[in-house]
């Protein structure tokens, strides 16, 4: 083979200038001279044909133009692990500074800090005392000689690894084999074959918490017989690969806590349960995964389901979930804490961002983090006692009651709305819930209102500020307190009560003088903006 090409040159990485690409042929090229290498680059904006040249198909790429000829001499097929360590820290006699300049890798919402050239304290730039080794877009290949890692850097346990010139897994392992302390790995943005067959196994990862294998092409399937090497391992990184299908991880990732698996397109959310018995995973990160809707159908409505059991936090975003019985179903969730779910088109149906809030706070009965913004108490019962307002006249009407005997309210309203009992009869059961109708009676041209109650639906009204009035005493946040008779009316809407035997039995109408009074009235006591208003006792 010619000069500058490796004999192993087919199938592995390499670097021309900014762009990165794969190698898919070597050989030469009709009506040309010499040796080409027939590259398909990660950008195919990089390309100029599909592998085909002059009628000939030499190799094949996945997109259009995503391939196209460079001589050997033009690529850069990298370097060994040891030689870019010393580069990067300087012990090379020289300092390299072409490469990366980043100090910091995020992984999922956690940035961990790697040592890096501009950082790099005086006392490590000897090899045997780096713990944190940042080596990205230092064109990394190969591990270089046998144990010459392990001879060399005997401390390391933390390394950043992303965007080099890995082409396969096995590359990785022959690194990691020589680093036994090794608790933190970052190989994404590495193009790279991985084992396909049941037969793989590798003790090279012992002590490995923290993987991130983002950008990698990975499968599913690929990453259960790798993760047959990581036995201690709590956090996995998957986010943009090729993970459509998922499969049950039988006795593998079990002590796994978080899971990112953004940007992977698994359109059935489905797929789900067949991760859910993941019996440590506490954070799961699903956004722009292209799930439509998420159930768990062994729990009914108001029971707890048995997958996920330790699930602490949840990301949903960017997502394509309309329907709001997706939000519903997660209230089952029985460790659920944390959600993030903007961007989805549920969202979309309520235009108002106060009331959307509320109702996803008041159907998901033990979270206290919503899109990073923390719950409080007062928060949540503000919700609660709102979501009860906003739907309690449906649930009256599908069948609802106080008295638990006669609440029977229908399947369809328990479906979209399966908090609501537990919300009026367990949680704020010594609340009494009470509808105030307001209307103008064209005929004497007087304002009227009606408090339906039930359990003891009646009629009331009032009459003007400063006259007696037999109803409900009413406070200026429109709030019903008591009923009993009024003797005064204050500006600020309190009412002086005194006990009353008995209910008024027909409607009272509310005189004054002209419409605008009449409005003021009822204003000064809390009541005008409310038509029809759902209130609390």
């Amino acid at each position: 083979m010619a000069a500058g090409a490796p004999p192993d040159a087919l199938g592995r990485r390499l670097s021309c200038g900014t762009d990165y690409g794969t190698v898919r042929y070597v050989g030469s090229v009709s009506g040309t001279t010499g040796i080409w290498l027939g590259v398909e680059w990660d950008d195919p904006q990089r390309g100029k044909h599909d592998g085909s040249y002059e009628g000939t198909q030499y190799f094949k790429c996945r997109h259009p133009k995503g391939g196209s000829f460079i001589r050997p001499n033009k690529a850069n097929f990298g370097v060994d692990f040891l030689t870019a360590v010393k580069d990067r820290y300087g012990l090379n006699d020289k300092q390299d500074v072409q490469y990366g300049t980043g100090n910091t890798v995020v992984f999922g919402t956690k940035t961990v800090e790697f040592v890096g050239m501009d950082s790099v304290a005086e006392q490590q730039r000897q090899l045997n005392k780096l713990v944190d080794i940042s080596v990205r877009e230092c064109a990394v290949s190969h591990a270089g000689q046998e144990e010459e890692i392990s001879r060399t850097c005997a401390n390391m346990r933390h390394i950043n690894l992303s965007k080099n010139l890995i082409s396969s897994w096995e590359i990785i392992i022959a690194i990691a084999s020589q680093v036994q302390n090794l608790e933190t790995l970052n190989v994404s943005e590495n193009k790279m074959r991985f084992p396909s067959t049941s037969t793989f196994t590798s003790s090279a990862f012992p002590n490995l918490k923290i993987l991130a294998l983002n950008q990698t092409e990975i499968t599913w399937t690929e990453v259960l017989l790798c993760a047959q090497g990581w036995p201690v391992l709590e956090e996995l990184y998957l986010s943009s690969n090729n993970i459509t299908v998922l499969e049950r991880p039988d006795n593998v990732l079990q002590t796994l806590k978080l899971l990112d698996l953004s940007d992977n397109q698994l359109l059935d959310g489905n797929q789900l349960h067949l991760i859910a018995q993941l019996p440590r995973l506490e954070q799961l990160i699903l956004r722009n995964t292209g799930i439509s809707s998420i159930r768990f159908p062994d729990a009914e409505f108001g029971c707890k389901t048995k997958m996920f059991p330790l699930l602490k936090r949840l990301a949903i975003n960017d997502n394509k979930i309309s329907q709001w019985s997706s939000i519903n179903e997660l209230d089952k969730l029985p460790s659920l804490r944390a959600l993030q779910c903007n961007n989805n088109p549920f969202m979309d149906t309520e235009k108002n961002p106060e009331t959307l809030i509320q109702l996803i706070i008041a159907k998901i009965s033990q979270l206290e983090v919503l899109n990073n913004c923390e719950i409080l108490p007062a928060e949540r019962r503000g919700a609660e006692l709102d979501y009860r307002k906003i739907f309690g006249k449906d649930w009256l009407e599908a069948g609802g009651h106080w008295n638990p005997e006669k609440n029977k309210p229908s399947e369809e309203f328990l479906a979209a709305h399966p908090r609501y009992p537990t919300l009026c009869l367990s949680k704020y059961k010594q609340s009494t819930i009470a509808f105030l109708h307001l209307w103008h009676c064209g005929s004497t041209g007087l304002v009227c209102f009606q408090f339906l109650f039930p359990l003891v639906p009646f009629s009331c009204a009032a009459t003007a500020l400063g006259k007696p009035i037999h109803w409900l005493g009413l406070c200026a946040s429109g709030l019903l307190l008591l009923w009993g008779s009024c003797t005064e009316l204050h500006p600020s809407g309190h009412c002086c009560l005194r006990n009353s035997g008995s209910l008024p039995q027909r409607p009272v109408s509310m005189h004054s003088s002209t419409a605008a009074e009449q409005a003021a009235a009822l204003s000064a006591v809390g009541m005008l903006s409310c038509t029809p208003m759902f209130g609390m006792l």
